[in-house]
């Protein structure tokens, strides 16, 4: 089972992990990403580029599937306005051992970051701006080949 869903709504982890959970394997890994209040953010913006964002991370989330045998993958994102502490992503791998949801859950985090059309922007102190793609993302990213 892949679970995608980008979305403005706030992510429900108690649902979010039942729905994981009823893949009935093994272990399941997870991550929640919170917005941080780095420097002064006030307000993290995020935008996407509908329908394409979502077949970037279904192509992610195959991918983990395919490689480590999982029965369930989930990324949720979240899009629009956000304030520092609001969950922005929730993945999740489920797999027969630890081992391979654990690597799986990695994967998928480093590989959304880089894979899907996500534009983010910061507000401190009034002032908006965009921010750049991070080459410790692209690092991460380039270890799983």
């Amino acid at each position: 089972m892949i679970r995608i869903a980008v979305q403005r709504d706030a992510i429900d982890l108690p649902a979010e992990m039942t729905l994981a959970e009823a893949a009935g394997t093994g272990g399941i890994a997870t991550f929640t990403g919170l917005v941080r209040a780095d420097d002064g953010v006030e307000t993290l913006e995020l935008e996407h580029y509908p329908g394409a964002t979502e077949a970037a991370l279904h192509a992610v989330a195959a991918g983990a599937v395919a490689r480590w045998s999982l029965s369930a993958a989930t990324i949720v994102h979240r899009v629009g306005p956000m304030v520092p502490g609001d969950r922005i992503v929730f993945v999740a791998a489920a797999a027969a051992h630890r081992a391979a949801a654990l690597e799986a859950c990695a994967y998928l985090i480093d590989r959304l970051k880089t894979d899907a059309p996500f534009w983010k922007r910061e507000v401190r102190d009034g002032d908006a701006a965009w921010v750049e793609a991070r080459a410790a993302d692209a690092d991460a990213a380039g270890r799983w080949g």
